[in-house]
């Protein structure tokens, strides 16, 4: 073709793509802020191209940008590009499966903990809620996204995988090799604090959990057992209909929660009377490390004024994901819905408040989601068992259940929600 011919072919290319366009802009709104947002785009996207200060490799740029996009919504939503998409499925395929046992989040543009399973691999080598994976297999997770750093982190039983982690009170990642394991389930802890004082401690919310919570609640009443300890901390994983089913279990009314979102119908999950088995004082424990369906249970519980929420805020991580396939062969994970508390505020945004804030030791007394630096974990259990006897949190929901007037005059004393992510960075 000549020179004369591809600039006639251009320009008529470029007359039909402004006519074509013209006619776009004239048929939308100006409340249209989706093609604004995409016209602001293409010019990035055109500055990039002709100013940069080499060649673009433009397929990389894009998913750069793709990523960054869907992660500033949320930690929980990611873009994975036709690559990443097919190592997915193929990980999915693969047969038997193993993992790690930890709960990942996304906060300050890196992969956090947020809680381990007892005696998981994770729990073996000594992660714990707070800790920063700075890399994963020799990837950087300063631009990965959870679902990656799960894929990740999964794999063939017997099998080890490095991981960078930044611990608490250092500034310099320690190499860790975990060794990926099928877990075995879990069981809910249960046993007496004091002989009048009942406690259940949750590791995660699996099918069946809420009916194993109801014969140990039984159990405690034919024993003559009226005061009850429920410990949310570390609970990171688990469905939401085990946590309405167990929240079921203490209310005789109410409103448990809510689930809405912009596509999804919404859902209200409500108490019903038959179910109550549990009638007596109750008290419940969470933390940074409580998230998920536990935060349902824990808004539940407190949002109804049925027992004091004892510990610190939630995660927040209470919501609905979807993958969606694109064309190219990329997915999309997009949060749609979130749920919220019995007061309407949501999750995912705000976390759980607690009625009573007290911090476990070793926690700072600053809450870390409202600093400009990394969040710090919480002091370890080192094993699956009761908390230790000068554990302050547990102490403080005993003392209330007990009844000690001098130290809970003000129990309910409202707590300001902290800056819901205000300081995370979009990878």
């Amino acid at each position: 073709m000549s020179r004369l011919a591809k600039l006639v072919v251009i320009t008529l290319s470029v007359l039909v793509l402004c006519y074509v366009g013209l006619g776009y802009v004239l048929g939308k709104t100006g409340e249209d802020k989706t093609y604004r947002s995409l016209t602001v785009f293409g010019e990035v996207l055109q500055h990039i191209q002709q100013d940069y200060v080499e060649e673009p490799n433009l397929p990389l740029v894009t998913a750069g940008a793709l990523h960054g996009l869907l992660e500033s919504l949320d930690p929980m939503s990611s873009y994975l590009s036709p690559r990443e998409y097919t190592d997915y499925k193929q990980k999915l395929q693969s047969g038997a499966r193993a993992e790690v046992g930890a709960t990942l989040s996304k906060r300050f543009g890196y992969i956090v903990v947020v809680s381990v399973l007892p005696d998981s691999p994770a729990a073996k080598a000594g992660l714990r809620y707070g800790d920063l994976l700075e890399a994963i297999a020799g990837f950087t997770t300063r631009e990965m996204s959870v679902g990656q750093a799960q894929i990740l982190l999964a794999g063939q039983p017997g099998t080890a995988v490095k991981v960078a982690v930044v611990r608490r009170g250092h500034t310099e990642p320690q190499d860790v090799e975990l060794i990926r394991a099928q877990l075995a389930p879990t069981h809910a802890l249960a046993d007496k604090v004091t002989p009048d004082v009942a406690y259940i401690r949750v590791p995660a919310l699996d099918a069946g959990r809420a009916n194993e919570i109801r014969e140990k609640l039984l159990q405690f009443d034919r024993q003559g057992i009226r005061k009850l300890v429920l410990d949310l901390r570390d609970c990171g994983r688990g469905e939401t209909s085990e946590a309405v089913a167990a929240a079921r279990l203490f209310l005789t009314s109410g409103t448990i929660g809510a689930l809405r979102g912009q596509t999804v119908a919404r859902q209200e999950f409500v108490a019903e009377p038959g179910k109550a088995v549990w009638k007596h004082p109750m008290t419940v424990l969470i933390s940074g490390s409580t998230s998920g369906a536990a935060e349902i249970l824990a808004a539940g519980i407190g949002g109804n004024k049925r027992g004091e929420v004892v510990g610190t805020h939630t995660f927040g991580t209470a919501s609905e994901q979807k993958l969606i396939e694109l064309e190219d062969g990329a997915a999309v994970v997009l949060t749609i819905a979130n749920y919220y508390t019995p007061g309407g505020k949501s999750i995912a945004e705000e976390g759980v408040v607690p009625t009573e804030v007290v911090r476990a030791a070793g926690e700072d007394q600053a809450d870390s989601r409202d600093e400009e630096t990394p969040p710090t974990p919480q002091a370890e259990h080192p094993a699956w068992r009761l908390p230790p006897p000068e554990d302050p949190v547990l102490r403080k929901a005993i003392e209330l259940l007990k009844g000690d007037t001098r130290k809970a005059a003000s129990r309910l004393v409202p707590v300001q929600p902290y800056r819901a992510r205000a300081s995370a960075a979009p990878a």
